[in-house]
This record gives C-alpha cells, sequence and structure tokens, in this order.
C-alpha cells in the first residue's frame, strides 16, 4: 500500500489579467485520503487541480507533495497520476498499450511493464480486455482503462475531474463505489473534482467547498452536511429550507415574525444579538402536521402554509409546501407517516420542526452566497411555538 502522497496546497491565488480566478486557496491531504473539490461551475476547483497537476501556472501560491516544492516542476516529473473527464484514451492503441503508456515513457524493461500492466487490469476487473481497442468497450470500462493508466505507475497522487460525468445515473453510481475501492485499496491519495453534491457526499473521507475563488468550507461530509459554515455551503450541498432576519435575544426576527433558534446552534457560529443571520432547515427535520394539531414537544416552531406538489419516492414521500409570502418549503416524510398521509393537496398546514436540531449561519454581504440551490422561506404570517418557546408576533 502506499504511503506516501501528503500534499499542501499554499494560499494559491490565479490571476487572468483584472480577473481572480483563486483567491488564496489552502488545503491539506494526509496521506492516503480522498478529498473531493467541490462547487459549481466556475468557482475554481477545476483550476486549483490544474494547478496542482502543472497544467497552469498559478500567480502565486505554492504546492508542495511530501515535502517537494512543485510550484516549477514541470507536469511528467511531479508523479502525479491523472484522470480526465473525457477519458484521453488512444483510440489507435489496445486497451494494454493505453495502460502502459505511462510505463513506456519512464523506460521500464519489458518484464517490468508486464508485470504491473497484468497487476492493473486485474485491479480495474478488465483481465482479458487487453487487446481491445477503446471503442470495443462500454462507457464503464473506458473509464476503468483510464483510472488503470493513472495507477500503473504508483503515482504518489492521484487527480480525477469529473470521471463520471458522462455516464448515466446506474453506472455513475456504480463506478462510484468501484473508485473508492480501488483508491482504499491502493492507498493512494487523491483530489476528486465534482458538482454533484450526492457524489460528493458518497465518496469522500473530506469535501472541500468552492464558491466564488475561495475554500468555503472542509470538512467530512457529515460535517458540511450539518454542520455548515455558511449560507452557500448550506444551500449548495442538498435540498433545505432558509429564513433570513436578524438575531435578537434568542431569536432570529425576519418577515415580521419571531422564530426562536438553538443556544448551541448561534454559538457554534460565534453570533450575537444584532448579527444577520439565517436558520437552515433539512427536509428530513421537517414535519407536516394537520393545523390545529397539538404538538407535544415544547422545542417545536411550527408556520403555516399550503401543501403545493407530493412527490412518492418509495421509501419517502416528498411535500412542497407554500408558505405565505410566495416562498416554499420542502419535506421528506417517511413514505408511511401517518401525519403526512392524512393530508391532501391545497390543505392548509402546520410545517413543525425541532428548533435544537435547526442550524444557524451567518450573513454576509456577498451575493454569490444567496445563489440558487436554497427554497427561501423568510415571510410565513403565521408562527406559534408551543410552551415556553411560545414566539412573539
Amino acid at each position: 500500500m502506499n504511503t506516501t502522497g501528503k500534499l499542501s496546497i499554499r494560499g494559491l491565488n490565479k490571476h487572468f489579467g483584472s480577473l481572480q480566478i483563486l483567491r488564496d486557496v489552502s488545503l491539506e491531504a494526509n496521506a492516503g485520503e480522498f478529498i473531493t473539490l467541490l462547487g459549481p461551475s466556475g468557482s475554481g476547483k477545476t483550476t486549483t487541480l490544474r494547478i496542482v497537476a502543472g497544467f497552469m501556472a498559478a500567480s502565486s501560491g505554492e504546492v508542495v507533495l511530501d515535502d517537494a516544492d512543485l510550484t516549477d516542476v514541470p507536469p511528467h516529473k511531479r508523479d502525479i497520476g491523472m484522470v480526465f473527464q473525457n477519458y484521453a484514451l488512444f483510440p489507435h492503441l489496445s486497451v494494454e498499450r493505453n495502460i502502459a503508456f505511462p510505463l513506456e515513457m519512464r523506460g521500464l524493461s519489458k518484464a517490468v511493464i508486464r508485470q504491473k500492466l497484468e497487476s492493473a487490469l486485474e485491479l480495474v476487473h478488465l483481465s482479458g480486455f487487453g487487446k481491445r481497442k477503446p471503442q470495443q468497450l462500454s462507457g464503464g470500462q473506458q473509464q476503468r482503462v483510464a483510472l488503470a493508466r493513472a495507477l500503473v505507475f504508483e503515482p504518489k497522487l492521484l487527480l480525477m475531474d469529473e470521471p463520471l460525468g458522462a455516464l448515466d445515473r446506474q453506472l455513475r453510481e456504480s463506478m462510484q463505489i468501484e473508485i473508492m475501492k480501488i483508491c482504499r485499496d491502493v492507498g493512494h491519495t487523491a483530489l476528486y473534482v465534482t458538482h454533484d453534491q450526492e457524489e460528493a457526499l458518497a465518496m469522500s473521507d473530506r469535501i472541500a467547498v468552492f464558491n466564488a475563488g475561495r475554500i468555503e468550507q472542509i470538512g467530512t461530509p457529515e460535517e458540511v452536511y450539518k454542520k455548515p459554515a455558511s449560507l452557500f455551503v448550506a444551500t449548495f450541498i442538498g435540498e433545505s429550507t432558509t429564513f433570513e432576519g436578524v438575531l435578537q435575544s434568542g431569536s432570529l426576527v425576519c418577515g415580521g415574525m419571531t422564530l426562536p433558534v438553538g443556544d448551541r446552534a448561534v454559538r457554534r457560529v460565534g453570533l450575537r444579538d444584532g448579527d444577520a443571520a439565517a436558520i437552515v432547515l433539512r427536509p428530513d427535520m421537517l414535519r407536516l402536521r394537520p393545523v390545529g394539531a397539538t404538538v407535544s414537544d415544547g422545542t417545536m416552531a411550527t408556520v403555516r402554509g399550503r401543501v403545493e406538489s407530493h412527490v412518492y419516492l418509495g421509501t419517502t414521500r416528498k411535500y412542497v409546501v407554500a408558505l405565505r409570502g410566495g416562498q416554499t418549503a420542502l419535506i421528506r416524510t417517511p413514505a408511511d407517516d401517518a401525519d403526512a398521509l392524512s393530508i391532501v393537496l391545497g390543505e392548509e398546514v402546520g410545517v413543525s420542526w425541532d428548533v435544537n436540531r435547526a442550524v444557524v449561519v451567518p450573513l454576509r454581504a456577498n451575493a454569490s452566497e444567496t445563489m440558487t440551490g436554497a427554497t427561501i422561506a423568510s415571510d410565513p404570517t403565521q408562527v406559534s411555538v408551543p410552551g415556553p418557546l411560545k414566539a412573539s408576533m
């Protein structure tokens, strides 16, 4: 198993004239770690990958691999494997010759090349396919050839630029599992670029979330989903309903209403009274209740709305509720949830959540933090909180 591959990206900046593409991007990857660079198009993730690979020069900053400064090292001398989005296979060469190409360029003996080639074909489950040409393979098989070529010379670092983007959903999910298994079996450090949130959550040890040339947050999949550091992270990763306003005396004041917030959630992000903030609610945090239903838990807050749509998804049901003020809330319930099953389209309902589970994030004066992907619910006109947490109107 590979025991090298500690990567340090330090203060990367990239300018094209007056346009700044990267802004002080820094990242540490431990040997054997699988890190995904996640973000929308134009956020800087692929530019970062290209700088690490040596295909593009940074305006400032450095890339260090196992204490070796790669800043001025050409790509072919960086000991880095690369899997491209379009695979970049040589169509006139066989599978064997495609995979063996980096070994031939390194001047290895035929015996060593044969041994490494057979190991690589076995690793990606393509033994017996060596004599075929790329056009004789399926998309998933071509992807595995590209992965084998990137791994065959045992690089210290593996880079992957949206390698599953051209595959259909079922094959993509299958290849996610296969790539994870291969990377863990061989112990390679990997940087993986994608804009697919589900893919990042499923595959990564840690995720670096990019926005407007910066890294907004680095953390485990559970951390970036359950404890987002900003509104952008909260709304880009997964579905959510958000309420935006100002903190006052343990509550969020927004749209003429007052919503209670959990003390721990506020302390986690260092917010105080008077700060602009948002409550972020994941679809599984919300509950549908008939209007007037008794809520026994004193930590539950409720807003009113009307059921706009409902989709059956097998084990769950997804509801879209139009809240007063023209906003919407997204709710996922178990398919057999009794409260939800009693509700029909067009019915007025209560949308409830436990204030101790809600995530609170700061709002910054940055328009890019309110990008599409959020479901904004900022102006419902009726809010009720039973017991000691009853909201004021």
